[in-house]
Protein backbone atom coordinates (compact mmCIF):
# COMPACT_ATOMS: atom_id res chain seq x y z
CA UNK A 1 0.00 0.00 0.00
CA UNK A 2 2.52 2.50 -1.27
CA UNK A 3 1.68 6.32 -0.70
CA UNK A 4 0.54 7.51 -3.94
CA UNK A 5 -0.47 10.21 -6.24
CA UNK A 6 -2.49 10.19 -8.87
CA UNK A 7 -1.55 12.49 -12.17
CA UNK A 8 -4.27 13.75 -14.55
CA UNK A 9 -4.50 16.36 -17.14
CA UNK A 10 -7.07 16.99 -20.26
CA UNK A 11 -4.97 16.83 -23.36
CA UNK A 12 -4.85 20.82 -23.46
CA UNK A 13 -3.69 20.70 -20.18
CA UNK A 14 -0.75 17.70 -20.62
CA UNK A 15 1.89 20.61 -20.88
CA UNK A 16 1.12 22.48 -17.82
CA UNK A 17 0.96 18.97 -16.46
CA UNK A 18 4.33 17.98 -17.42
CA UNK A 19 6.19 21.17 -16.67
CA UNK A 20 4.58 20.89 -13.25
CA UNK A 21 6.18 17.67 -12.33
CA UNK A 22 9.60 18.45 -13.98
CA UNK A 23 9.09 21.80 -11.18
CA UNK A 24 8.55 19.51 -8.49
CA UNK A 25 10.80 16.30 -9.42
CA UNK A 26 12.29 16.21 -5.94
CA UNK A 27 9.58 16.08 -3.98
CA UNK A 28 7.34 13.88 -5.63
CA UNK A 29 10.42 11.19 -6.38
CA UNK A 30 9.12 10.38 -3.12
CA UNK A 31 5.83 9.02 -3.78
CA UNK A 32 4.27 6.48 -6.32
CA UNK A 33 2.84 8.04 -9.00
CA UNK A 34 0.61 7.14 -11.40
CA UNK A 35 -1.19 8.47 -14.50
CA UNK A 36 -3.29 7.28 -17.84
CA UNK A 37 -1.73 5.91 -20.97
CA UNK A 38 0.08 8.70 -22.93
CA UNK A 39 0.03 10.94 -20.18
CA UNK A 40 2.28 9.03 -18.10
CA UNK A 41 4.25 7.89 -21.02
CA UNK A 42 5.14 12.01 -21.83
CA UNK A 43 6.08 12.61 -17.98
CA UNK A 44 8.14 9.41 -17.93
CA UNK A 45 10.12 10.13 -20.46
CA UNK A 46 10.21 14.43 -19.63
CA UNK A 47 11.51 13.58 -16.16
CA UNK A 48 12.88 10.15 -16.03
CA UNK A 49 10.76 9.26 -12.98
CA UNK A 50 8.49 6.05 -12.80
CA UNK A 51 4.73 5.89 -13.56
CA UNK A 52 2.23 3.46 -13.33
CA UNK A 53 0.69 3.47 -16.30
CA UNK A 54 -3.02 2.92 -16.16
CA UNK A 55 -6.07 2.76 -18.45
CA UNK A 56 -6.77 5.40 -20.69
CA UNK A 57 -9.98 7.43 -20.00
CA UNK A 58 -11.64 6.12 -23.20
CA UNK A 59 -11.02 2.56 -20.92
CA UNK A 60 -11.93 3.31 -17.40
CA UNK A 61 -8.38 4.77 -16.60
CA UNK A 62 -10.57 7.86 -14.23
CA UNK A 63 -12.71 4.58 -12.72
CA UNK A 64 -9.16 3.07 -12.05
CA UNK A 65 -8.22 6.02 -9.89
CA UNK A 66 -11.68 6.36 -8.52
CA UNK A 67 -11.18 3.08 -7.02
CA UNK A 68 -7.57 3.51 -5.80
CA UNK A 69 -8.79 6.36 -4.22
CA UNK A 70 -11.62 4.77 -2.70
CA UNK A 71 -8.88 1.35 -1.61
CA UNK A 72 -7.46 4.14 0.80
CA UNK A 73 -3.55 3.87 -1.31
CA UNK A 74 -3.95 7.87 -2.19
CA UNK A 75 -2.48 10.48 -1.02
CA UNK A 76 -3.70 12.99 -3.10
CA UNK A 77 -5.04 13.50 -6.96
CA UNK A 78 -3.73 16.33 -9.12
CA UNK A 79 -6.26 16.55 -12.37
CA UNK A 80 -5.61 19.75 -14.77
CA UNK A 81 -8.74 19.95 -16.55
CA UNK A 82 -10.20 21.93 -19.08
CA UNK A 83 -13.66 23.54 -18.30
CA UNK A 84 -13.94 25.18 -22.14
CA UNK A 85 -13.98 21.45 -23.81
CA UNK A 86 -16.24 18.71 -23.03
CA UNK A 87 -14.28 15.74 -25.03
CA UNK A 88 -16.17 11.95 -24.03
CA UNK A 89 -12.82 10.51 -24.44
CA UNK A 90 -10.97 12.22 -21.93
CA UNK A 91 -10.82 11.84 -18.37
CA UNK A 92 -14.19 12.53 -16.20
CA UNK A 93 -13.98 14.20 -12.83
CA UNK A 94 -17.10 13.56 -11.27
CA UNK A 95 -16.07 10.03 -10.43
CA UNK A 96 -12.77 11.26 -9.15
CA UNK A 97 -14.54 14.33 -7.49
CA UNK A 98 -16.78 12.03 -5.73
CA UNK A 99 -14.35 9.83 -4.32
CA UNK A 100 -12.18 12.62 -3.25
CA UNK A 101 -14.62 14.05 -1.50
CA UNK A 102 -15.81 10.88 0.62
CA UNK A 103 -12.82 9.58 1.19
CA UNK A 104 -11.07 13.06 2.42
CA UNK A 105 -8.30 13.06 -0.41
CA UNK A 106 -6.99 16.57 -1.99
CA UNK A 107 -8.01 17.23 -5.29
CA UNK A 108 -6.10 19.99 -7.47
CA UNK A 109 -7.78 21.23 -10.07
CA UNK A 110 -5.41 24.12 -11.40
CA UNK A 111 -1.56 24.97 -11.28
CA UNK A 112 -2.23 26.72 -8.38
CA UNK A 113 -3.94 24.13 -6.22
CA UNK A 114 -2.06 21.56 -7.56
CA UNK A 115 1.46 23.42 -6.39
CA UNK A 116 0.13 24.26 -2.82
CA UNK A 117 -0.67 20.27 -2.55
CA UNK A 118 2.83 19.51 -3.88
CA UNK A 119 4.34 22.04 -1.34
CA UNK A 120 2.23 20.64 1.20
CA UNK A 121 3.70 16.82 0.51
CA UNK A 122 7.26 18.49 1.00
CA UNK A 123 6.46 20.08 4.72
CA UNK A 124 4.93 16.55 5.11
CA UNK A 125 7.23 13.33 6.47
CA UNK A 126 7.89 10.07 4.40
CA UNK A 127 7.74 6.91 6.38
CA UNK A 128 8.40 3.49 5.28
CA UNK A 129 6.76 1.27 7.28
CA UNK A 130 7.89 -2.69 7.50
CA UNK A 131 4.44 -4.22 8.75
CA UNK A 132 4.65 -7.80 9.94
CA UNK A 133 1.25 -9.38 9.15
CA UNK A 134 1.47 -12.73 11.42
CA UNK A 135 2.73 -11.13 14.10
CA UNK A 136 0.79 -11.04 17.54
CA UNK A 137 -2.83 -12.19 17.87
CA UNK A 138 -4.69 -9.23 16.45
CA UNK A 139 -6.46 -8.85 13.47
CA UNK A 140 -3.75 -7.59 10.60
CA UNK A 141 -5.93 -5.77 8.46
CA UNK A 142 -7.60 -3.43 11.32
CA UNK A 143 -4.43 -2.72 12.69
CA UNK A 144 -3.23 -1.84 9.66
CA UNK A 145 -5.79 0.57 9.00
CA UNK A 146 -5.48 2.12 12.82
CA UNK A 147 -1.80 3.17 12.21
CA UNK A 148 -2.85 5.16 8.71
CA UNK A 149 -5.72 6.66 10.03
CA UNK A 150 -3.52 7.58 13.02
CA UNK A 151 -0.43 8.71 11.20
CA UNK A 152 -2.38 9.91 8.16
CA UNK A 153 -2.31 13.64 9.10
CA UNK A 154 1.45 14.07 9.59
CA UNK A 155 3.08 10.95 7.82
CA UNK A 156 2.86 9.51 4.30
CA UNK A 157 3.34 5.97 4.64
CA UNK A 158 4.99 3.16 2.09
CA UNK A 159 3.52 -0.12 3.10
CA UNK A 160 5.88 -3.06 2.91
CA UNK A 161 4.91 -6.16 4.09
CA UNK A 162 7.81 -9.04 5.37
CA UNK A 163 7.40 -12.43 3.53
CA UNK A 164 8.35 -15.77 4.69
CA UNK A 165 11.08 -16.17 1.96
CA UNK A 166 12.03 -12.38 2.45
CA UNK A 167 14.59 -11.25 5.08
CA UNK A 168 12.99 -7.97 6.92
CA UNK A 169 17.04 -6.99 6.96
CA UNK A 170 16.94 -6.71 3.04
CA UNK A 171 13.63 -4.84 3.09
CA UNK A 172 14.75 -2.24 5.45
CA UNK A 173 18.42 -1.53 3.25
CA UNK A 174 16.16 -1.21 0.37
CA UNK A 175 13.77 1.56 2.62
CA UNK A 176 17.09 3.05 3.33
CA UNK A 177 18.77 3.43 0.34
CA UNK A 178 15.63 5.21 -0.63
CA UNK A 179 15.66 7.81 2.21
CA UNK A 180 19.52 8.01 1.44
CA UNK A 181 18.44 9.35 -2.41
CA UNK A 182 16.16 11.43 -1.24
CA UNK A 183 19.15 12.87 1.22
CA UNK A 184 21.17 13.58 -1.76
CA UNK A 185 18.45 15.47 -3.24
CA UNK A 186 18.67 17.59 -0.09
CA UNK A 187 15.24 17.38 0.96
CA UNK A 188 14.30 18.94 4.43
CA UNK A 189 13.09 15.36 5.97
CA UNK A 190 13.86 12.92 3.61
CA UNK A 191 12.18 9.79 5.53
CA UNK A 192 12.59 7.41 8.22
CA UNK A 193 11.86 3.75 8.95
CA UNK A 194 8.88 1.97 11.00
CA UNK A 195 8.81 -1.30 12.16
CA UNK A 196 5.52 -3.02 13.16
CA UNK A 197 5.31 -6.63 14.67
CA UNK A 198 7.22 -8.67 17.29
CA UNK A 199 10.44 -8.39 18.69
CA UNK A 200 11.90 -10.67 16.14
CA UNK A 201 10.80 -8.19 13.37
CA UNK A 202 11.89 -4.99 15.46
CA UNK A 203 15.18 -6.32 16.30
CA UNK A 204 15.83 -7.52 12.42
CA UNK A 205 14.90 -3.77 11.16
CA UNK A 206 16.47 -2.02 13.45
CA UNK A 207 19.77 -3.86 12.61
CA UNK A 208 20.02 -2.70 9.55
CA UNK A 209 19.31 1.22 10.87
CA UNK A 210 22.56 1.00 13.52
CA UNK A 211 24.50 3.85 12.57
CA UNK A 212 22.94 5.54 9.83
CA UNK A 213 21.34 8.19 11.72
CA UNK A 214 17.77 6.85 10.57
CA UNK A 215 15.31 7.29 13.13
CA UNK A 216 12.89 4.29 13.88
CA UNK A 217 9.30 4.02 14.69
CA UNK A 218 7.91 0.87 16.20
CA UNK A 219 4.59 -0.17 16.46
CA UNK A 220 4.58 -3.34 19.02
CA UNK A 221 2.35 -6.04 17.62
CA UNK A 222 4.35 -8.99 19.47
CA UNK A 223 3.87 -11.19 22.09
CA UNK A 224 6.47 -9.86 24.81
CA UNK A 225 7.23 -5.91 22.84
CA UNK A 226 10.20 -6.21 25.45
CA UNK A 227 12.25 -3.16 23.54
CA UNK A 228 8.98 -0.90 23.53
CA UNK A 229 8.81 -2.01 27.61
CA UNK A 230 12.66 -1.77 28.12
CA UNK A 231 12.27 1.99 26.48
CA UNK A 232 9.36 3.40 27.54
CA UNK A 233 7.25 2.88 24.22
CA UNK A 234 4.06 2.73 24.47
CA UNK A 235 2.67 -0.92 23.63
CA UNK A 236 -0.73 0.05 22.58
CA UNK A 237 -1.15 0.48 19.08
CA UNK A 238 -2.42 4.26 18.63
CA UNK A 239 -0.38 5.74 21.74
CA UNK A 240 2.67 4.07 19.86
CA UNK A 241 1.90 5.19 16.57
CA UNK A 242 1.23 8.80 18.19
CA UNK A 243 4.58 8.58 19.56
CA UNK A 244 6.21 8.48 16.22
CA UNK A 245 3.47 11.52 14.73
CA UNK A 246 4.89 13.15 17.98
CA UNK A 247 8.72 13.33 16.48
CA UNK A 248 10.55 13.19 19.34
CA UNK A 249 13.50 10.80 19.07
CA UNK A 250 16.63 9.70 21.35
CA UNK A 251 19.80 7.29 20.76
CA UNK A 252 20.17 4.73 22.27
CA UNK A 253 22.99 1.75 22.53
CA UNK A 254 23.10 -1.23 20.42
CA UNK A 255 26.00 -4.33 20.66
CA UNK A 256 27.00 -6.89 18.26
CA UNK A 257 27.11 -10.20 19.28
CA UNK A 258 29.36 -12.26 17.45
CA UNK A 259 28.87 -9.75 14.53
CA UNK A 260 25.26 -10.32 15.15
CA UNK A 261 23.50 -7.05 16.04
CA UNK A 262 21.37 -6.76 19.43
CA UNK A 263 19.53 -4.04 20.80
CA UNK A 264 18.01 -6.24 23.73
CA UNK A 265 20.10 -8.55 25.43
CA UNK A 266 21.93 -11.89 24.79
CA UNK A 267 21.94 -14.77 27.07
CA UNK A 268 23.84 -18.24 27.70
CA UNK A 269 22.39 -21.24 29.63
CA UNK A 270 18.65 -20.40 31.12
CA UNK A 271 17.37 -17.58 28.92
CA UNK A 272 18.33 -19.44 25.68
CA UNK A 273 16.84 -22.45 27.31
CA UNK A 274 13.96 -20.46 27.73
CA UNK A 275 13.07 -19.18 24.87
CA UNK A 276 13.83 -22.32 22.99
CA UNK A 277 10.92 -24.01 25.00
CA UNK A 278 8.62 -20.86 24.57
CA UNK A 279 7.99 -21.66 20.85
CA UNK A 280 5.88 -20.38 18.62
CA UNK A 281 2.79 -22.58 18.79
CA UNK A 282 3.06 -22.24 22.37
CA UNK A 283 3.18 -18.47 22.20
CA UNK A 284 0.24 -18.72 20.00
CA UNK A 285 -1.76 -20.21 22.18
CA UNK A 286 -1.07 -18.78 25.56
CA UNK A 287 0.81 -15.53 24.74
CA UNK A 288 3.37 -14.12 27.25
CA UNK A 289 2.16 -16.96 29.46
CA UNK A 290 4.34 -18.90 27.13
CA UNK A 291 7.58 -17.59 28.56
CA UNK A 292 6.51 -17.69 32.38
CA UNK A 293 5.67 -21.88 31.64
CA UNK A 294 8.83 -22.03 29.73
CA UNK A 295 10.88 -20.11 32.22
CA UNK A 296 9.47 -22.30 35.12
CA UNK A 297 10.65 -25.95 33.14
CA UNK A 298 14.15 -24.50 32.39
CA UNK A 299 15.22 -23.56 36.13
CA UNK A 300 14.70 -27.29 36.62
CA UNK A 301 16.49 -28.57 33.44
CA UNK A 302 19.29 -26.15 33.73
CA UNK A 303 22.31 -28.00 34.22
CA UNK A 304 25.49 -25.58 35.63
CA UNK A 305 28.41 -25.54 33.27
CA UNK A 306 31.89 -23.22 33.48
CA UNK A 307 31.26 -20.13 32.61
CA UNK A 308 35.23 -18.17 31.38
CA UNK A 309 34.42 -14.40 30.98
CA UNK A 310 37.32 -11.83 29.76
CA UNK A 311 37.00 -8.14 29.74
CA UNK A 312 38.54 -5.11 30.59
CA UNK A 313 42.12 -6.95 30.66
CA UNK A 314 40.99 -9.46 33.32
CA UNK A 315 39.71 -13.23 33.36
CA UNK A 316 37.09 -14.73 35.69
CA UNK A 317 35.67 -17.89 35.82
CA UNK A 318 32.07 -18.92 37.48
CA UNK A 319 30.01 -22.05 38.11
CA UNK A 320 27.24 -21.13 36.53
CA UNK A 321 23.60 -21.66 35.02
CA UNK A 322 22.92 -18.94 33.42
CA UNK A 323 25.08 -15.69 32.24
CA UNK A 324 22.78 -12.76 30.81
CA UNK A 325 24.65 -9.52 28.90
CA UNK A 326 21.69 -7.06 28.54
CA UNK A 327 21.78 -3.83 26.29
CA UNK A 328 18.26 -2.27 26.74
CA UNK A 329 15.69 -5.35 29.11
CA UNK A 330 12.21 -4.49 30.55
CA UNK A 331 11.71 -5.11 34.15
CA UNK A 332 9.99 -8.52 32.62
CA UNK A 333 13.69 -9.98 31.52
CA UNK A 334 14.54 -10.93 35.38
CA UNK A 335 17.84 -12.39 34.59
CA UNK A 336 19.13 -9.09 33.00
CA UNK A 337 18.10 -7.21 36.28
CA UNK A 338 21.07 -7.69 38.43
CA UNK A 339 21.29 -4.01 38.85
CA UNK A 340 17.74 -3.63 38.81
CA UNK A 341 17.85 -1.52 36.04
CA UNK A 342 19.44 -1.85 32.50
CA UNK A 343 20.22 1.70 31.25
CA UNK A 344 20.05 1.79 27.17
CA UNK A 345 21.93 4.81 26.69
CA UNK A 346 25.11 4.37 29.12
CA UNK A 347 27.89 2.67 26.90
CA UNK A 348 27.95 -0.07 28.86
CA UNK A 349 26.85 -3.83 28.79
CA UNK A 350 25.15 -5.34 31.93
CA UNK A 351 26.29 -8.78 32.86
CA UNK A 352 24.38 -10.94 35.26
CA UNK A 353 25.65 -14.19 36.39
CA UNK A 354 23.78 -16.71 38.49
CA UNK A 355 26.36 -18.98 40.52
CA UNK A 356 25.27 -22.24 41.12
CA UNK A 357 27.42 -25.45 42.38
CA UNK A 358 24.52 -27.66 42.17
CA UNK A 359 22.18 -28.70 39.31
CA UNK A 360 19.60 -26.53 38.83
CA UNK A 361 18.65 -22.39 39.75
CA UNK A 362 18.04 -21.42 42.61
CA UNK A 363 14.47 -20.11 42.58
CA UNK A 364 15.68 -17.34 45.48
CA UNK A 365 17.97 -15.96 43.11
CA UNK A 366 15.33 -15.35 40.73
CA UNK A 367 13.05 -13.41 43.73
CA UNK A 368 16.04 -11.58 44.53
CA UNK A 369 16.29 -10.53 41.07
CA UNK A 370 12.47 -9.58 40.81
CA UNK A 371 12.62 -7.50 43.78
CA UNK A 372 15.82 -5.82 42.15
CA UNK A 373 13.86 -4.59 38.99
CA UNK A 374 10.86 -3.47 41.26
CA UNK A 375 12.77 -0.96 43.55
CA UNK A 376 15.57 -0.50 40.52
CA UNK A 377 18.14 -0.98 43.28
CA UNK A 378 20.99 -3.81 42.85
CA UNK A 379 20.58 -7.23 44.29
CA UNK A 380 22.71 -7.85 47.29
CA UNK A 381 22.33 -12.07 46.92
CA UNK A 382 26.30 -13.28 47.35
CA UNK A 383 25.34 -15.89 44.43
CA UNK A 384 24.39 -12.72 42.37
CA UNK A 385 27.28 -11.49 40.11
CA UNK A 386 27.11 -8.00 38.56
CA UNK A 387 29.22 -6.72 36.30
CA UNK A 388 29.41 -3.63 33.65
CA UNK A 389 31.54 -3.36 30.76
CA UNK A 390 31.66 -2.10 26.85
CA UNK A 391 32.95 -5.42 25.89
CA UNK A 392 33.32 -8.84 26.74
CA UNK A 393 33.77 -12.34 25.35
CA UNK A 394 32.40 -15.63 27.59
CA UNK A 395 33.59 -19.42 26.91
CA UNK A 396 31.19 -22.03 28.59
CA UNK A 397 31.98 -25.80 29.07
CA UNK A 398 30.42 -27.29 28.07
CA UNK A 399 29.40 -25.13 25.16
CA UNK A 400 25.95 -23.72 25.87
CA UNK A 401 23.20 -22.41 23.40
CA UNK A 402 23.37 -18.46 22.86
CA UNK A 403 19.77 -16.62 22.50
CA UNK A 404 20.14 -12.66 20.69
CA UNK A 405 17.21 -11.33 20.60
CA UNK A 406 14.96 -14.45 20.57
CA UNK A 407 17.02 -15.99 18.46
CA UNK A 408 19.05 -19.25 19.14
CA UNK A 409 22.30 -19.87 18.12
CA UNK A 410 25.04 -22.41 18.52
CA UNK A 411 28.16 -20.08 19.80
CA UNK A 412 31.22 -20.65 21.76
CA UNK A 413 32.86 -18.36 22.36
CA UNK A 414 30.58 -15.32 22.60
CA UNK A 415 31.97 -12.11 22.13
CA UNK A 416 30.17 -8.74 22.72
CA UNK A 417 30.57 -5.12 22.09
CA UNK A 418 28.60 -2.32 22.99
CA UNK A 419 28.08 0.21 20.00
CA UNK A 420 27.38 3.68 22.37
CA UNK A 421 24.37 5.73 20.60
CA UNK A 422 24.14 3.70 17.93
CA UNK A 423 20.29 3.62 17.30
CA UNK A 424 17.93 6.86 16.70
CA UNK A 425 14.39 5.97 17.84
CA UNK A 426 11.21 7.66 18.04
CA UNK A 427 10.31 7.67 22.01
CA UNK A 428 7.70 10.02 24.39
CA UNK A 429 9.67 13.05 25.22
CA UNK A 430 9.75 12.40 28.80
CA UNK A 431 11.53 9.16 28.68
CA UNK A 432 14.31 9.30 30.94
Amino acid sequence: MPASIALIAHNSQNNDLVGLVKKYRSILSGYHLMAMDKTGQQIQEATGLKIEGLLSAARGGDLQIAARIVSGEMIGVIFLFDPLQANPQEPRIDSILRACTIHDVPLAINLATAESIIRGFARSRIAYLIFNPVAGQGNPDRDLASIHQTLKPQVHLHTIYTQPDVNPVEQAKEAIAAIQAREMEEDEDPGFIIASGGDGTVSAIASATIETGIPLGIIPRGTANAFCAALGIPTDLKSACETIAAGNTRMVDVARCNDIPMILLAGVGFEAGMVEKANRELKNHLGSLAYVLSAAQQLFDQEPFKATIEMDGEIVEFQTGAVTVANAAPPTSLMAQGFGEVIPDDGLLDITIITTPQSGLQVNALASLFASALVKTPSKRKDLICLQASRLKITTDPPQKLVIDGEIFAANPVEIECIPKGLTIFTPLLTL
